[in-house]
């Protein structure tokens, strides 16, 4: 894209829209003329974000498109459609441009689980400084099981959502710090690998890879979203690039609230899983198949739809929703 001459062909539009903004008094056709340049200057803004990122210009449209919100003259959106594309193309490119934090987030983890895990295993007197034995025997023989079958499945499967949901919306909340969202993977990933060489070592691997594993892919990727668009979130005030750093940190804190919101879809999945398939009397192979299918359900949504509404353009940013409109150039 020839950014100079883009911007040349459009500097028109942008002066009316400001134009209108600032008039204190608008007519009914002031106001429809706006709404019609305010979805163009959002695709405008879209496209120059994804295409040729100036900072200037950028800054400029960001800041135009805000005042028009302020004043509650931005077209609203509203259910079923809003929702069809949030979900159809603004959530799932949001989390395709994320992948380069959240997939690094995910494999780093898994591999650190796995290698404590492996140490805990050939060292069972770590096992002995953190735990009694007694607890060690309930948790193996009753407690590990028990977890989820005690309670009925609706009620379970809300507590398991509500819960899973709260502790993502922190590690997102808390990004724009960085180091409580590391705090908060580092528990997660150490509660994995401790409970995980607690049933290996006294014989129950099979038990608990069979009962974690079906619901577990898709909520600790839920969770590795969550914390690599947290540690995201930090990185763009810490270096934002070419961009301002106001308009990288309310760029990527949308594009977080906005992740945050569909991850609760997400993880409303993960909790009907666990809920009504992990205690459920099929064979360990049919629940961990189960699982697979649900895990790769979520990628294909995410490397297919979200790669796909990407290069229309898409850039996940909440903001930029109402631009998907048609609109003519």
């Amino acid at each position: 894209m020839d950014h100079d001459a883009y911007v040349d062909r459009r500097r028109g539009r942008w002066g009316r829209l400001e134009e209108l903004e600032r008039s204190p008094r608008r007519t009914g056709a002031d106001v429809d003329e706006m709404l019609d340049l305010y979805r163009r200057s959002a695709t405008d803004l879209s496209r120059i974000r994804t295409e040729d990122p100036d900072p200037d210009t950028v800054g400029y449209l960001s800041a135009l498109l805000m005042r028009v919100r302020r004043r509650g003259l931005a077209p609203r959106r509203v259910a079923p459609a809003g929702v069809g594309r949030f979900f159809g193309a603004t959530f799932p490119a949001a989390l395709y441009r994320s992948a380069r934090w959240w997939v690094p987030t995910m494999l780093v983890s898994l591999a650190v689980a796995v290698a404590m895990g492996a140490w805990f295993v050939a060292h069972p007197e770590f096992e002995a400084a953190v735990s009694d034995p007694e607890t060690v025997r309930r948790l193996v023989e009753v407690d590990f099981e028990r977890y989820y079958s005690e309670h009925a499945a609706s009620s379970f499967a809300f507590r398991v959502w509500t819960n899973n949901a709260w502790v993502a919306a922190l590690c997102i909340a808390f990004g724009v710090l960085g180091a409580p969202v590391l705090y908060l993977l580092w528990q997660n990933v150490l509660n994995l690998a401790l409970t995980g060489s607690i049933m290996v070592r006294h014989g129950r691997g099979e038990l608990f890879f069979g009962l974690i594993l079906p619901h577990g892919l898709l909520e600790l990727t839920a969770v590795f979203v969550a914390a690599g668009v947290g540690l995201r979130w930090f990185a763009s005030w810490v270096s934002p690039g070419a961009r301002p750093r106001t308009v990288a940190v309310a760029q990527e804190g949308r594009t977080s609230v906005g992740i945050a919101v569909g991850l609760v879809g997400v993880l409303l999945v993960s909790g009907i899983v666990e809920a009504f398939v992990t205690p459920s009397p099929l064979p360990t192979w049919g629940r961990i198949g189960i699982g697979v299918a649900v895990e790769l359900a979520f990628l294909a949504y995410v490397f297919g739809l979200g790669r796909a509404a990407a290069r229309r353009g898409v850039t996940g940013d909440a903001q930029d929703q109402e631009a998907l409109a048609p609109a003519s150039a």
